[in-house]
């Protein structure tokens, strides 16, 4: 059996925290910011968590 390889695109956009949970990016940054609040950009700049429902997904995805 030959070994598992992670997903690229997965390890680029998730990461382990020290305590084991996965921390991702804020969608919706990366363009037509002019019409968002500054309240709404300041939101978007933070990082959050994988929901419970991606979880199992994207740990697969990054071969934990």
């Amino acid at each position: 059996m030959p070994k598992m390889k992670t997903h690229s695109s997965a390890k680029k956009r998730f990461s382990l925290t020290g305590t084991g949970k996965l921390k991702r990016f804020q969608s919706g940054a990366r363009h037509l910011l002019r019409k968002k609040s500054n309240k709404a950009k300041t939101r978007l700049a933070g990082s959050a968590m994988v929901s419970d429902a991606d979880y199992a997904k994207v740990k697969k995805l990054l071969c934990l």
